[in-house]
This record gives C-alpha cells, sequence and structure tokens, in this order.
C-alpha cells in the first residue's frame, strides 16, 4: 500500500483526487492539506511515501513546499501536480528535490504510474510537459551541454540515462538490458559521478537539458 498526502488548496479536487485514488488501488490517503503552510506541518507529521502537491496555493506555493521540506530533510517522493504549463516552476520544484510532475488533467493511468514510480525511487516527468519545456530554462552553466554528457559517459551508461529519463526504477532497467539489478546501480552511480549529480532527477534533467532524449 502506497501513503500519499495530498495538497491542492480546492476541497473539490482534493475529494475527487482522493476517491480516484481510492478506486485505483494499492494507494491510501493518509494526510491532507489545503495550503502550503499547512502542507509542510502535515508531511513531517504524516511521513507518507508519495506527496502529491499542487504547484499553485496560498500562503507558500508548491516549489516553496518542496524547497522548505528539503531544508528540513523532511522531504517525501514528491510529484507536483499543475493545471499550468508553467516550466519554471516545475523545474525549480524538480530540482529542489521533487522527483516529477504532471498535468491534473492526465488520465487515471498517468496518475498511477506516476505516483507508482516516485514511489519506487523513480521519477516521472510528464512527457507532454517535457515536449514543450525550454531547453534554456533546464540547462546548467556548462556550455556545450550535449558534447559533455555524450563524451562523458560510456554507451552502456547513455542507453541506462535513457531508460531513467521513463522513469523505470533499477530493477526493470535491468530486465529491459538482461543486466543484473547491481550492475545497473553501479552505472547509476558513475553516471550521478561523470555529471556531477547527486540524484536521479537531476541527472534526468541534465539529459533533458543536453536534449539527447
Amino acid at each position: 500500500m502506497i501513503r500519499v498526502c495530498l495538497v491542492d488548496d480546492q476541497a473539490l479536487i482534493r475529494s475527487g483526487l482522493k476517491a480516484l485514488l481510492h478506486l485505483l488501488g494499492g494507494i491510501e490517503v493518509v494526510a491532507e492539506a489545503e495550503d502550503g503552510e499547512a502542507a509542510v506541518a502535515v508531511a513531517i507529521a504524516s511521513k507518507p511515501d508519495v506527496l502529491l502537491l499542487d504547484v499553485r496555493m496560498p500562503k507558500m506555493n508548491g516549489v516553496e513546499v518542496v524547497e522548505a521540506l528539503a531544508r528540513r530533510g523532511s522531504l517525501p517522493a514528491t510529484l507536483l501536480l499543475t493545471t499550468f504549463e508553467d516550466d519554471v516552476a516545475l523545474i525549480r520544484g524538480v530540482k529542489a528535490g521533487a522527483r516529477g510532475f504532471l498535468l491534473k488533467g492526465a488520465s487515471p493511468e498517468t496518475l498511477l504510474e506516476a505516483i507508482s514510480a516516485v514511489a519506487a525511487g523513480g521519477t516521472y516527468l510528464y512527457a507532454p510537459l517535457v515536449s514543450d519545456l525550454t531547453r534554456g530554462t533546464l540547462k546548467e552553466s556548462r556550455p556545450d551541454d550535449a558534447r559533455f554528457v555524450l563524451e562523458s559517459l560510456t554507451g552502456r551508461e547513455l542507453e541506462i540515462l535513457r531508460l531513467m529519463v521513463s522513469g523505470i526504477s533499477n530493477r526493470d532497467i535491468a530486465s529491459a538490458l538482461n543486466l543484473r539489478e547491481g550492475t545497473v546501480k553501479n552505472h547509476v552511480s558513475s553516471i550521478f559521478s561523470k555529471l556531477g549529480v547527486p540524484d536521479r532527477t537531476k541527472a534526468v534533467l541534465r539529459a533533458i537539458a543536453a536534449g539527447i532524449v
């Protein structure tokens, strides 16, 4: 059972999402909040497996909630929800530590897939949003990021990085490539080291910024 904390300033949307998650099965909504300040307190108290977090809220927006929880070392696997294609806010949130983002209008199957992915330690970057992202928003200061990434990583590491972008777990990557899960973990650690990133989300963002996916 995946324990979820649901945060949205609109009661009707919270109720609808809660009912939908119940119908999907395997998910329990253990806490709710209606604004950013309450979200921080509730997330710390309930310690959910996944935080479903609206981007635009009163008092503190979703990005500020992510940043506040990260500073406290209490950030659960977080999925940002939005009705807007707000590139800057979404990428700022993911860079702060959120595991991914998707539109509220996504299908129930997509929502379940996203929750399952981040709960398992993966990422979920909703494809229709990623395809429209301004790559300059994602880029680090490195002037030729695509060449750097391509030259830094081995062919196998590039293959694994591209699979990481889809949000699948190390186990699924191992299955897809007919490798041992431990071997995949070693490759993932090498990717982090070579790209100078601390986690999967930032590695994925780096890949998107470099235009190699």
